[in-house]
């Protein structure tokens, strides 16, 4: 029989197999020395220094023979603010585009102020270097995931600050201070576009004796009438955006200055247009008759155009209003029927909406097409009278035409100065108004800052000496150590 007497030095039953890994593992971190590893180091630290200093000399060394070919970004931020530019349109209402402040002739007015060659291939360069892109803040984002996490469309969002951008190459021939003056110069003339556009009083407005010049007697009130009819529908504009403005620098409001163009043309016009008609005045009557036989005929021409387009509008007005009784007959019929099942809109009342809508539209432009024809008419009757007035003078022996040319000669230099006067305060009271309206409209929030060329070439060196250094360290944690063998 088998003794079943246990060796007292033998292990236990199920110890062993649980304690032999840990052991294993004690001994084997037991085994790693430090002190050899640092002795390593150490041994190895001026190898390892030597390395570091050559991948430092040696990356920036590439770094400067490849930094020309690289290139350089400057960058300034703009911000806009004027009455529609939440809806993405100028005041004009037209469609605000930010490439706007890139377009061909800002880059040549920007390259003409610093003196550079503004060749078609500059141009070129220096437009496709530039880049304008909305800045979305970063609360605005988070909102607008909200939204969309709730199952919601968010609404369409302009960004009213943009990041402006000029890249590149370090190597062209603009220096970093050139180029942040190019932007400013192109930003300053897009202000100065953005002015004239929508900031000053129109050109035309104010230039009537320019057009009158060399002109005859009876066109006086001809051009006359139109200019102060732009005029009115200037300054009606105008008093419908700001009631209560009045000006520092005349003391006038626009309905002030909607009275004093009624005054000008009640007092000074209708007294010397009186006198011209009165005369039947006229630097060549026979040129005069001409020159009203063929505005007659041009007016002819528009009244019968405007006579046929008319008559068409006024057709299909007939048919969508048959149409559209035809359709609410058959939204009652259907009404009195008792079906549960059908929707809340059927076709019937689509086609319904459609044909008031289409019927809407019609009116709204029969009602333009019966003020063209019936303005057409009252300037060709009023043109019958005065050349029925100058017909009858070209007939006559009148010999105080001369007389009647002085006193009207007269009569239109006093005219003269009260019409420079009254579109000066116009003027002067749009500038101030345009000053307050306009004045924060493009601010510039940022400065250009381009970047340094010293920057990438401390980079550059820094990540040479860190490889050189990580080589150095591991040759020596391997044992091996350059120079060594020279030694022995």
């Amino acid at each position: 029989s088998m003794s079943t007497s246990s060796d007292p030095s033998a292990p236990e039953s199920g110890q062993g197999s649980s304690r032999h890994p840990f052991a294993a593992d004690q001994d084997q971190f037991e085994g790693i020395d430090l002190r050899e590893i640092f002795a390593r180091l150490i041994k190895g630290l001026a190898p390892t220094i030597g390395l570091a200093l050559l991948g430092l000399v040696v990356a920036a060394v590439a770094y400067l023979i490849v930094g020309p070919y690289t290139t350089a970004t400057t960058s300034m931020r703009v911000v806009f603010a004027f009455s529609g530019f939440e809806k993405g349109e100028y005041p004009d209402h037209s469609k605000f585009q930010p490439d706007d402040m890139r377009a061909p002739d800002l880059v040549i007015e920007a390259l003409k102020r610093e003196g550079l060659n503004v060749d078609e291939e500059t141009q070129s360069k220096i437009r496709a270097a530039i880049t304008v892109e909305g800045i979305i803040p970063a609360d605005v984002v988070k909102a607008r995931d909200r939204l969309r996490a709730t199952g919601q469309n968010p609404p369409a969002y302009q960004p009213d600050e943009y990041l402006l951008t000029l890249t590149l190459p370090r190597g062209f021939s603009l220096s970093n201070r050139q180029r942040g003056l190019l932007l400013n110069d192109l930003v300053d003339a897009y202000r100065q576009k953005f002015q004239r556009t929508y900031a000053d009083v129109p050109k035309a407005l104010g230039n009537v004796f320019e057009t009158l010049h060399d002109a005859d007697y009876f066109e006086y009130e001809l051009v006359f009438t139109e200019e102060l009819q732009n005029v009115t529908a200037f300054l009606t504009q105008q008093l419908e955006q700001a009631k209560m403005f009045r000006s520092s620098t005349t003391n006038l409001s626009f309905s002030d200055l909607l009275k004093e163009t009624d005054l000008f043309t009640k007092i000074r016009l209708n007294e010397t247009m009186g006198l011209i008609r009165l005369n039947g005045l006229s630097r060549d009557r026979t040129t005069a008759m001409v020159k009203m036989d063929y505005y007659l005929r041009i007016l002819e021409d528009q009244e019968q155009k405007s006579l046929e387009e008319q008559k068409v509008i006024q057709d299909l007005l007939t048919k969508a209003q048959q149409r559209s009784q035809d359709y609410v007959l058959g939204i009652k019929s259907q009404a009195t029927q008792q079906r549960p099942e059908s929707p809340v809109l059927d076709q019937g009342l689509i086609d319904s909406l459609l044909a008031n809508d289409a019927y809407s539209f019609l009116v709204h432009k029969a009602l333009d097409a019966g003020m063209a024809v019936t303005a057409i008419q009252s300037e060709k009757a009023q043109l019958l009278e005065r050349r029925k007035i100058m017909e009858g003078f070209l007939k006559s022996t009148d010999t105080k035409q001369s007389t009647a040319s002085a006193q009207v000669d007269k009569s239109l230099n006093a005219l003269g100065i009260a019409y420079n006067d009254m579109i000066s305060n116009i003027r002067n009271t749009y500038t101030d108004f345009a000053r307050q309206q306009f004045a924060d409209t493009i601010r510039i929030t940022m400065s250009p800052i381009t970047g340094s060329k010293y920057r990438p070439l401390a980079i550059a060196g820094i990540i040479g000496a860190f490889l050189g250094l990580a080589a150095g360290t591991g040759l020596s944690l391997l044992g091996i150590y350059i120079g060594e063998g020279k030694k022995a």
